[in-house]
């Protein structure tokens, strides 16, 4: 059973965390402050500590040095967004924003607990592991990307065929070059073909080459890329585009070694090794004759898996923080920064375009943003309503309402000095709302709750929450 320290200073909260953890099977225990916690615990002991952001007599950050390598979950209104992402960056593992419901604090914690575990797991089996990128230009040190790391300097060295599957935008080509770069063919040619931009009718001709007079327009011979890769690295992106015909030409060059142009009688020894990538399911496409199955199981002797942005947590801010140097620089801007806003949208939305769509956003927004001013969401430009799936590996920064809130009996707060047992922690939505909609418009509400106007106004009608139509301009 694993061991939780609730550190806050409300009464009300603690109360309804531990009942709401022991009904989860947590052995849980409690403090008010940072001081009452290192006094009677020994915080090692603990597999995870929840603490408050703002504690009296020490800040919940302070917990992150004194624990060790034990994860703290931070919990922070949107009022200190700005110092929850400070917290991130000074190492706390996770942080919840308030309000919050029940389904979304269990995730949260099951998610730091796994993560703390498969990252001491990692640490034990193997020592010489790093959380580095093994070339430069790859950023991100979550679990799937330190995963890919690990495999690519196993497979690099050796001339196996790989097969890089992954979403549009999620850098392929990048890992492609990667596994060059750490090759013994380093120093030798890369050539990069995306089989999706070459028309069907020459696709051939260009990797393969032709003889003078083979077909119409042929006035010459060309060599093709294929044996323009020889001794170095074929990378063919979208291999999956890749037509019949030439699926059985590129066989025989995984197969004998060997490349014979269009009209040639003879063949050519290539000594090539191949890479492809593809964000399609080839195995289904073999079986729906759409794609060679001898050749898919050429091409599939090692296949790495580029994991979409939104299942990389963190490094979501790493990469758009270098995005936003590289940019700067290239504009002769200032160097910038991200607003706790644009953070928090950062990380709260999906990017189903992936690094390339980021990588547009960023540029977007050093192109619009004035030298003096921090890069705002708004500059950004993207859509908050394309939020993450709601699965749990998808969860590492999940928008705080993206989970539906249950409606409670009453509209009013509780009473701080009252805590109830069965008091649900969704009754936060409904007290800040109250407590700011007279001094907040219902944009102002929204963006402060991380959630769209259209969301604001569904969960006011299931919670019985009525709008107030003007903002108060007189006393």
């Amino acid at each position: 059973m694993s061991k939780i320290l609730i550190v806050e200073d409300e009464a009300i909260i603690r109360t309804a965390l531990r009942k709401l953890l022991e009904r989860n099977k947590y052995d849980v225990s409690e403090a008010n402050s940072v001081k009452q916690a290192i006094g009677k615990f020994q915080l090692t002991d603990f597999d995870l500590i929840i603490s408050d952001l703002r504690l009296p007599g020490a800040p919940g950050t302070d917990l992150i040095k004194l624990s060790g390598d034990v994860p703290v979950l931070i919990m922070t209104s949107y009022a200190s967004l700005r110092s929850a992402v400070d917290s991130m960056r000074m190492g706390a593992m996770d942080y919840i924003a308030k309000p919050f419901d029940h389904d979304e604090m269990v995730a949260a914690v099951k998610r730091v607990i796994g993560k703390a575990n498969a990252a001491e797991t990692a640490k034990k089996g193997n020592k010489k592991s790093q959380a580095v990128a093994p070339v430069k230009g790859m950023i991100g040190t979550s679990p799937v990307m330190r995963e890919l790391y690990g495999k690519l300097e196993k497979v690099a060295p050796t001339p196996a065929t790989v097969l890089i599957h992954g979403e549009t935008g999620t850098g392929k080509e990048l890992v492609a070059r990667s596994l060059h770069a750490l090759s013994p063919r380093a120093d030798r040619p890369l050539i990069s073909v995306n089989c999706a931009a070459i028309p069907e009718t020459l696709i051939e001709s260009e990797l393969f080459g032709h003889e003078k007079g083979a077909f119409t327009g042929a006035a010459s011979t060309r060599e093709g890329l294929v044996a323009a890769a020889d001794t170095g690295t074929l990378f063919l992106d979208e291999i999956g585009e890749l037509p019949l015909e030439a699926q059985a030409r590129l066989l025989r060059v995984i197969q004998e070694g060997e490349v014979r142009p269009i009209g040639a009688i003879e063949s050519r020894k290539v000594d090539v090794r191949l890479v492809t990538a593809t964000h399609r399911d080839l195995r289904q496409l073999a079986k729906t004759g759409k794609f060679r199955e001898d050749l898919y199981y050429r091409l599939n002797v090692i296949q790495l898996r580029l994991p979409p942005l939104r299942e990389r947590g963190k490094d979501v801010i790493a990469i758009a923080e270098a995005l936003l140097e590289r940019f700067c620089e290239e504009m002769s801007k200032p160097l910038q920064a991200l607003s706790p806003e644009a953070v928090q949208a950062i990380t709260t939305y999906s990017w189903p375009g992936n690094v390339r769509e980021l990588e547009n956003a960023i540029q977007r927004a050093v192109i619009l943003s004035e030298n003096d001013q921090e890069i705002s969401y708004e500059l950004l430009g993207i859509d908050l309503d394309l939020v993450k799936t709601d699965t749990p590996e998808n969860h590492e920064h999940d928008s705080p309402y993206q989970s539906q809130l249950t409606p409670t009996d009453s509209g009013q707060k509780q009473s701080s000095a009252d805590p109830q047992e069965d008091l649900s922690l969704e009754d936060y939505f409904q007290h800040f709302v109250l407590e700011h909609q007279e001094s907040m418009s219902e944009t102002e509400l929204a963006r402060k709750l991380g959630i769209s106007r259209k969301c604001l106004w569904e969960r006011r009608q299931k919670l019985g929450i009525e709008r107030k139509k003007t903002l108060s301009t007189t006393k």
